[in-house]
């Protein structure tokens, strides 16, 4: 993050956290994984199964450590920051295994320490180290990484820009009440808390309208007017950008000066805890995004998508930490960007799906001229739900997924019961993501058709002593061994 975005204070109180981070680590070695994700890309999921593989032995032939059967026992642990919310992991991998329905989604900071006993593949290190290393997992939702960015902007910038985009596509009409609301009333008058409040409503309408599955859009901050928690109704909460705002300063006990105040304590009471708390101490962080979604909702979605991955990327460092550097403000040295759900293609697509999302990465840090070390890109599956299968039309063999659609779900017309399998063909991306991309540019753009169904999670066999194996998943042992596969080296 820009040196710009803390002060002095918050550099002071970072590197004071950061100090006793790393004596702690000196006793005991742990990583901080920050876990991410826009709206419904399967943050609790990916969690839930990451850490259900490693404690009932998942197929992980590309986690080096558990391949090579050095890890010899994984347990969880106490986590070491009381004031945080346990993540509820046994909950979660209930509704998945048991119940087989997708659990809630992430609603605010939560946290999990998983602890792993291994051998060190050096017999140098096994002979100066004891081998056990804890992952910190962070779980946040991603809105509140895209306010990060706020912290650069005054009222002023955060409304020009705010008001810009609401004027652009499919938002132009979805922003209409709150923007003739915003121009209709008088920046100059006595503050009014009634006003304060309807504006506040009516622009909170229209971020949740932009995050509806119908559009699903990405680019949505203030993160915490979609997830206000404790703070709903508090002043900090209670303001909106505002149109054609005057060059002059605001007089005082002025409506704009009130919502030029109330920015500002979001900025104070929101945005920078989290930053200096969590986000500033974290050491490696996967984002994830749901890329099918933003395809099957056509052009605009993808755009939107991009911009959110443009800010997301930039709010961090990736690089190198030595000892030293670390103590005053350590970087998150790898990043992994993951597009979920490649379970909804076909195998021969999953390539596709990853290139694509390269595609995006590159797009989105080109455009803030950062470079692209220690980034990864990766197609994966947390919870696979389908299996393949073959169908013939014809004198063709079509690829197809089956599953069980979730209860709701309609295809071609026929309403499924949650119980029902079915088999569909998903679709194909083009084997050159640049051949999207000029797609996007061009007037009355059509995207590749994508058949995005939600499928129940898997029946899981039983062993003969009534344990269930560990959830499907596809590449998550890659993910593992990117994500801190070198620190049990």
């Amino acid at each position: 993050m820009p040196p710009s975005l803390t002060s002095f204070t918050d550099d002071a109180r970072i590197a004071l956290d950061n100090l006793a981070d790393r004596a702690s680590g000196l006793i005991h070695p742990t990583i901080r994984l920050g876990v991410t994700g826009l709206s419904r890309a399967g943050k609790t999921v990916f969690i839930s199964s990451l850490v259900h593989n490693l404690l009932n032995g998942g197929r992980l032939p590309l986690f080096e450590a558990m391949r090579s059967g050095r890890i010899s026992t994984v347990r969880l642990e106490p986590q070491p920051d009381d004031a945080i919310p346990r993540f509820q992991y046994e909950d979660h991998v209930q509704a998945l295994v048991r119940d087989r329905i997708w659990p809630d989604s992430t609603r605010a900071i939560s946290e999990l320490r998983v602890t792993l006993d291994y051998e060190s593949a050096s017999g140098w290190n096994r002979m100066f180290s004891r081998g056990r290393i804890s992952i910190d997992i962070v779980d946040y939702p991603g809105e509140w990484l895209l306010d990060l960015p706020l912290l650069a902007q005054d009222f002023r910038e955060f409304s020009e820009k705010t008001v810009a985009l609401a004027a652009t596509g499919i938002r132009k009409s979805l922003s209409e009440e709150w923007l003739t609301m915003a121009a209709s009333v008088d920046l100059d008058a006595p503050a009014d808390e009634t006003t304060a409040r309807r504006l506040s409503e009516s622009f909170a309408g229209y971020l949740r309208a932009c995050r509806a599955d119908e559009r699903s859009l990405s680019t949505l901050p203030p993160g915490r007017f979609l997830m206000p928690g404790d703070l709903e109704g508090s002043p900090a909460l209670t303001f909106a950008p505002l149109p054609n705002l005057p060059a002059t300063k605001a007089p005082k006990g002025s409506l704009r000066a009130m919502m030029e105040r109330r920015y500002d304590a979001y900025k104070n009471v929101v945005i920078k805890p989290f930053f200096r708390e969590h986000f500033a101490r974290l050491d490696r962080q996967i984002v994830l995004i749901d890329a099918l979604q933003a395809i099957n909702r056509g052009p605009e979605a993808v755009q939107d998508l991009e911009r959110a991955l443009t800010d997301v990327l930039a709010c961090f460092q990736p690089g190198h930490n030595s000892f030293f550097s670390s103590l005053v403000g350590r970087k998150i040295d790898k990043v992994l960007v993951a597009a979920t759900k490649a379970d909804h293609l076909h195998h021969e697509s999953h390539d596709r799906l990853e290139r694509l999302t390269g595609r995006l990465v590159d797009r989105a840090i080109q455009r803030i001229g950062m470079a692209g070390a220690g980034i990864e890109v990766m197609a994966i599956a947390s919870v696979r739900a389908t299996r393949e299968a073959t169908v013939k039309e014809g004198s063709h063999l079509l690829p197809v997924i089956v599953g069980t659609p979730i209860a709701g779900e309609t295809i071609n017309g026929e309403r499924f019961d949650g119980n029902k399998k079915t088999a569909i063909f998903p679709g194909d991306l083009p084997e050159n993501p640049d051949s999207l991309f000029q797609r996007l540019d061009a007037p009355n753009a059509e995207l590749p058709e994508i058949n995005v169904v939600r499928f129940r999670p898997p029946a899981l066999d039983e062993t003969n002593g009534g344990i269930k194996l560990s959830v499907p998943h596809i590449r998550l042992d890659r993910a593992m061994q990117f994500l801190f596969g070198d620190r049990l080296a």
